[in-house]
């Protein structure tokens, strides 16, 4: 089975073409390929597949098998490997993804993709849609305690769940103590991807992921635009701005105009291969 690893901010997937191949058990095939050990080593698996409502449809599998609904970093991926590997020539592309129909726009530069602007839909607000046990809705600052340390989370879905905190040193903060706990919450019923973020200033966010089924991973796109929603929520910057990840710099904005989230980064070919197992 031939595979295609790809990154965006050092979030890694193994991409599988599902016109040339097929994958019967794609949750079991997902955490053997994942293990950077005995396997190829990545943050999980995705299925580039047809669609009937878009031009391409995505599913994405995360290193323990499970199921998820939508990846920032795995959207701009699939746009750029749509069009380089020739699958399409619009530099505007529709992907079905079970957290929605998203929009790619390919910035497109002597025939390769060097960026790619996703349109990540509206925020989910409401705590039953996110979903988060809650009576408070928008779930802005909502107390949890984690350990020892109690944190103030805004609650938000992009097509999945993320719970924002913000807290002061996120370089030196142990995310995967922390956020190991947190994604089992109970008031988080279907888990919950953890992000720590630190505001630099209105227009520059910090930000570091505790993904849902993953563990920490160097970049999350959904997370960075959850991040924002929760950062304007809680008038702690503009609506467009700058969010500093482990892997790379994505840029983030939530337009008043639709009340969309608009996510712009790079997207990078490691290495083609084929899995003998």
């Amino acid at each position: 089975m031939r595979f295609t690893k790809m990154e965006g901010c050092g979030n890694d997937y193994i991409y599988i073409n599902g016109f040339a191949e097929t994958v019967e058990h794609p949750e079991m095939l997902a955490v053997a390929m994942s293990e950077r050990h005995f396997g190829i080593g990545a943050d999980g698996l995705v299925l580039i597949l047809p669609s009937e409502v878009a031009d391409f449809r995505m599913r994405m599998f995360n290193m323990d098998g499970s199921e998820g609904e939508m990846c920032g970093n795995a959207v701009r991926c699939i746009g750029k490997y749509v069009y380089e590997r020739g699958m399409t020539q619009k530099d505007c592309v529709t992907l079905e993804t079970a957290g929605g129909i998203k929009v790619l726009r390919l910035h497109i530069q002597n025939g390769s993709v060097i960026a790619v602007t996703a349109d990540m839909g509206e925020p989910i607000l409401e705590a039953e849609k996110i979903p988060v046990l809650s009576q408070k809705t928008p779930v802005i600052g909502v107390p949890l305690q984690i350990l020892d340390k109690s944190f103030a989370f805004t609650c938000v879905s992009m097509g999945n769940p993320h719970a924002v905190t913000f807290i002061d040193n996120v370089q030196e903060f142990d995310v995967q103590k922390y956020g190991s706990v947190a994604e089992f919450a109970p008031m988080f019923p279907k888990k919950a991807n953890i992000e720590f973020a630190q505001v630099i200033d209105r227009t520059h966010l910090y930000m570091r992921v505790w993904e849902r089924g993953s563990g920490e991973t160097l970049a999350c796109g959904t997370g960075a635009s959850a991040t924002l929603v929760a950062a304007v929520l809680n008038n702690l910057c503009e609506r467009k701005v700058r969010i500093q990840l482990k892997g790379g710099t994505l840029e983030i904005e939530w337009r008043e105009a639709d009340n969309h989230v608009y996510m712009t980064g790079p997207a990078r070919f490691s290495f083609d291969g084929v899995w003998l197992r």
